[in-house]
């Protein structure tokens, strides 16, 4: 079969339909004319100069990200800044743009199934159900262990920032059933809370939710990064394209992450 940008997106439109997006979110094509064939495909996080650079350098015909270039509105497509730009590299070199964002989060397998699966969680379920099974998060089980195992487990399964994972709880707690939500997951701490799980793990934690949670008691929490629990979705991504269309589906290697390095304070050994 010859893959063109048409049917890329009646595929991924089947396996994730726009329909299952959150209202404020826009998912779908977003460059590319329908006609346009397709060999090669690229999975990214973000649609940002760097992966657009290596979107380029592989010759891939499209562009499969799960964060969208053009979230709110737009006037104006001039290349003036970077979505403009990325916009019309895409376009004058003739690579289509696919998003699946909260579409994506919803499904099942999902972006919150490949966290877990990094993380070893069995007897998933969602952890904030919509409809049909599907829903954003996922609670799981893990062998019983401490609260700083698990912190150290996820660390090293997880494409983390070099600042690594961020905890709070008491380390020697003991962890058997954990909540994960890739990427932003502050606003499903109270499901998290109603399930009793031990531990949840997700991105962009904010302090004062965190702080109001510990003082009350509840479950322990885990910042791994916004990047680092949603990078792992593109592995099984990449692998089902492959199986359904044949073709040279390749996994970014860039990580888009907005934090690189870190650093610590310091103390004089004099001292």
């Amino acid at each position: 079969m010859s893959w063109t940008v048409a049917s890329f997106v009646r595929l991924l439109d089947e396996e994730f339909p726009p329909s299952w997006a959150e209202p404020w979110d826009r998912v779908g094509l977003v460059a590319g004319r329908p006609d346009n064939p397709v060999t090669r495909v690229l999975t990214v996080v973000d649609v940002l100069p760097d992966t657009v650079a290596q979107a380029l350098d592989l010759g891939a015909d499209l562009i499969v990200a799960h964060h969208p270039l053009l979230l709110s509105g737009v006037s104006s497509v001039a290349a003036v800044d970077y979505q403009g730009r990325v916009l019309h590299d895409l376009i004058e070199n003739h690579v289509a743009l696919y998003v699946a964002h909260t579409n994506a989060d919803v499904a099942d397998p999902g972006v919150s199934d490949a966290l877990a699966d990094r993380l070893g969680l069995t007897e998933l379920r969602p952890l904030r159900p919509t409809e049909q099974g599907r829903g954003f998060g996922r609670i799981g089980r893990v062998n019983p262990m401490t609260l700083g195992e698990f912190a150290h487990l996820a660390a090293a399964a997880l494409p983390v920032a070099s600042w690594g994972v961020r905890v709070s709880g008491d380390p020697a707690r003991t962890v058997t059933t954990v909540a994960v939500c890739g990427g932003s997951g502050d606003s499903f701490i109270p499901d998290a809370v109603a399930a009793g799980v031990d531990v949840y793990l997700t991105g962009d934690l904010k302090h004062h939710r965190v702080a109001d949670l510990r003082a009350e008691g509840g479950p322990a929490l885990v910042d791994a990064g916004h990047y680092a629990t949603e990078a792992p979705w593109l592995t099984p991504l990449a692998a089902w394209l492959r199986t359904r269309t044949g073709l040279e589906i390749i996994v970014s290697d860039a990580n888009t992450d907005p934090f690189p390095f870190h650093a610590c304070a310091t103390l004089d050994p004099a001292t």
